[in-house]
């Protein structure tokens, strides 16, 4: 079995193939999803102006109720909001960067639940 840093250390890498293909505009920005062991956060980034659009994470603000973010159902809630965010910005149609995580799990649950609120990937 591979030591948390070595796993990390090739998916890096991954992402680093994965980013040398595609990249976010400000009519289509780039949906990035870090995963971490107790929270998943995602950006909306526009790569030719180097902006972040719109974020969303698991971690709640103060005065939110807060979740633990370390399993599917919040990556759901956070799918949700990082969609309702960026229709609010106007923003319909993305480019989903899974960030070198397999599509399986929290990634793949808060890809469904954007698309399920309007974006399109």
């Amino acid at each position: 079995m591979l030591k948390r840093r070595e796993r990390n250390v090739i998916r890096k890498r991954v992402h680093a193939r994965i980013r040398e293909k595609m990249s976010g505009t400000a009519e289509r920005p780039r949906l990035n999803v870090y995963r971490s062991l107790n929270h998943i956060y995602t950006q909306l980034i526009d790569d030719q102006n180097g902006v972040t659009i719109a974020s969303a994470s698991s971690k709640g603000k103060k005065g939110e109720k807060e979740a633990y973010g370390g399993n599917v159902a919040a990556a759901k809630t956070v799918g949700k909001l990082i969609a309702e965010r960026a229709q609010a910005k106007g923003i319909k149609k993305i480019v989903f960067d899974r960030g070198g995580y397999l599509y399986h799990g929290r990634v793949k649950a808060l890809a469904d639940a954007a698309r399920e609120a309007g974006l399109e990937f």
